[in-house]
């Protein structure tokens, strides 16, 4: 059984051993494709490519390999379709079978420059095979339910506008082509989304971005022109390197959730005005296989060494505001949060209700003025289950749980999903509503 793949892409490789369970060797007449030359499937036997082999020895308590690929033909239709075939074997006159099930997508291919003013409909998914560029006059607009796959290495770069409006019920996908379900939590799969200097007015609104190596690029540090975006009820997760990794550029961020990140889920540096309200930055890194991490889920600087040859890159943060935000994570020494600060610039945060993993919490005595009715948090005390499930809907017990400001909270009424923050007890601080029944 092979899980969806793209209609002339390919796909991964399945295989089956065949056994000999007798104390003597076998001889297997043959074993084929039962479409033979007509068929969409490829097999390798033991070694051999080949659709047919004849005359197969397999020793007593042996057994040998065969691969199996897939290729699906386009139908010029939106639907998915099914390929089936077999592989058929003969041994001692005695035919079996086993049976090849595949599923294909058609798409619209993306290569290169992307023509001006561009609109990308829901009817049958992109893939992104290289790069895809928006240049600096044109804007690319995506509808509700649109799913856009990138091949390894590729990436969505923009220097003029994006705007990618999804709506709960159908949300707009940025994904890996890797269809298969080994790959549906595997981070570095694709490049991620760029914004350069000068790109302004972008918008995603209820967007899941997956399984890149930087889930959002924005702006560059030493460019006369800054970037912006506004992000709304916006996923990123699993990402090689950064969720959201922004330099001398401006966001806005409400009901955000990023999650599991090689390095940082939100990093801001150098100079901007940032601002996150009722979104959860939690980073869970799970490893897959890359090294452990020790940096913090969020790192904000005014300050930015690229080289220990080069002059720092420093500037001033006009704003860098998280209201109703949830911050932790699984960093060993349980500081999720790291601010560094060159003291010639300016360097304007604050923290208002806010639930932080932090080891140590003078900063709240110490720096009230940017720490405004904050809690303190342990790991592994806020979520349903953060490692194997991925579940970041909040603990019964969870300190974030009808804590918020409600001043804040009233501004944005409903949560990632939609759901009204104000039917229980008091809405809770994160992007997620825990809704239980009111307290009498």
């Amino acid at each position: 059984m092979f899980d969806t793949v793209f209609t002339t892409i390919g796909s991964t490789t399945q295989h089956l051993k065949v056994y000999n369970p007798y104390d003597q060797k076998v001889l297997i007449s043959s074993v084929k494709l039962a479409k033979a030359e007509t068929s969409n499937f490829r097999l390798n036997v033991n070694g051999v490519s080949s659709n047919e082999v004849k005359n197969l020895e397999i020793a007593p308590f042996d057994s040998l390999y065969i691969f199996v690929e897939v290729t699906i033909d386009p139908n010029g239709q939106n639907l998915p379709l099914v390929v089936k075939d077999s592989i058929e074997f003969v041994t001692n006159s005695n035919p079996q079978d086993v049976d090849l099930v595949a599923w294909g997508q058609d798409f619209k291919l993306v290569k290169g420059k992307i023509p001006k003013n561009t609109i990308w409909t829901n009817e049958k998914p992109y893939l992104v095979y290289t790069d895809a560029y928006v240049d600096s006059i044109s804007s690319l607009t995506i509808q509700a339910g649109t799913k856009v796959y990138f091949h390894k290495e590729a990436g969505l770069h923009v220097e003029g506008r994006v705007v990618a409006k999804g709506t709960v019920e159908n949300p707009i996908i940025f994904h890996g082509d890797r269809l298969e379900t080994v790959y549906s939590n595997v981070p570095d799969q694709w490049d991620g989304i760029s914004l350069y200097p000068g790109s302004k007015n972008n918008e995603f609104s209820n967007v899941e971005i997956k399984n890149a190596n930087i889930g959002l690029l924005i702006g560059n540090v030493g460019e006369e022109n800054s970037a912006d975006v506004t992000l709304n009820n916006v996923k990123i997760q699993n990402m090689a390197y950064a969720g959201i990794f922004a330099m001398e550029s401006g966001i806005k961020a409400t009901n955000c959730l990023i999650t599991n990140c090689g390095y940082y889920a939100v990093a801001l540096l150098v100079s901007g005005n940032y601002e996150f309200n009722h979104s959860t930055i939690a980073n869970y890194w799970p490893q897959y296989g890359f090294k452990t991490r020790t940096t913090p889920a969020v790192y904000i600087a005014n300050v930015l060494n690229v080289a220990k040859d080069k002059k720092d890159y420093v500037g001033d943060i006009a704003k860098a505001d998280f209201s109703n935000c949830i911050i932790t994570g699984n960093v060993l020494d349980n500081n999720e949060l790291y601010l560094k600060v060159n003291p010639d610039k300016i360097f304007n945060y604050k923290f208002e209700r806010c639930v932080i993993q932090l080891d140590k919490t003078d900063v709240f005595k110490t720096s009230a003025q940017h720490y405004l009715n904050c809690f303190k948090i342990r790991p592994d005390s806020i979520f349903v289950d953060p490692y194997k499930k991925f579940n970041f809907e909040l603990d019964s017990l969870s300190r974030a749980k009808d804590t918020a400001n409600r001043t804040i909270s009233k501004l944005y009424p409903t949560d990632l999903k939609g759901r009204d923050r104000f039917l229980d007890n008091g809405p809770d601080i994160g992007a997620l509503e825990r809704q239980e029944k009111k307290s009498k």
